[in-house]
């Protein structure tokens, strides 16, 4: 993940007083909270120990070291806010992931929200666009209604 994917996943879900809990490897992510005066849990994707306060935001690379990623994913949701989402970080190039990964979120009453495709250099005026792309990431949510069913 990039530093500026970091800044605009902080700025874009969450708000100053969420609790963002960071799965994903490398500083950027990190970065990006503490230049947004945001609090956080740097943490790995163990089974155990993400604290028990519910969060915003959870950023997690693909795959994770789950067996089961309904099980991941049924771990996220109870560790999110309602409204809360979990971006997930996938490898560019492999066009079933996102949708293994999706399939897997809804099992576990997790809606999709949106799916960002990050490259590493914006086009420029006048030249033929050639994207380089390095970074997909999916964007999960839970449902802020009251039934307790993924919305999407």
């Amino acid at each position: 993940m990039s530093n500026a994917m970091g800044v605009r996943l902080v700025h874009n879900l969450t708000h100053p007083c969420d609790l963002i809990i960071d799965l994903a490897e490398g500083p950027q992510l990190a970065r990006a909270v503490i230049a947004a005066h945001r609090r956080n849990h740097l943490q790995t994707a163990r089974p155990v120990g993400w604290g028990r306060e519910p969060a915003t935001l959870i950023v997690t690379g693909w795959p994770v070291a789950y067996p089961c990623p309904v099980e991941f994913f049924l771990r996220c949701r109870a560790r999110l806010a309602p409204g809360g989402c979990v971006a997930v970080l996938l490898p560019h190039g492999d066009v079933t992931l996102p949708v293994d990964v999706v399939v897997a979120a809804k099992r576990a009453g997790l809606a999709y929200l949106q799916h960002i495709v990050a490259a590493d250099r914006p086009p420029r005026r006048g030249q033929q666009a050639q994207l380089a792309i390095h970074t997909d990431v999916l964007i999960l949510t839970r449902s802020a209604m009251a039934t307790g069913r993924a919305d999407g």
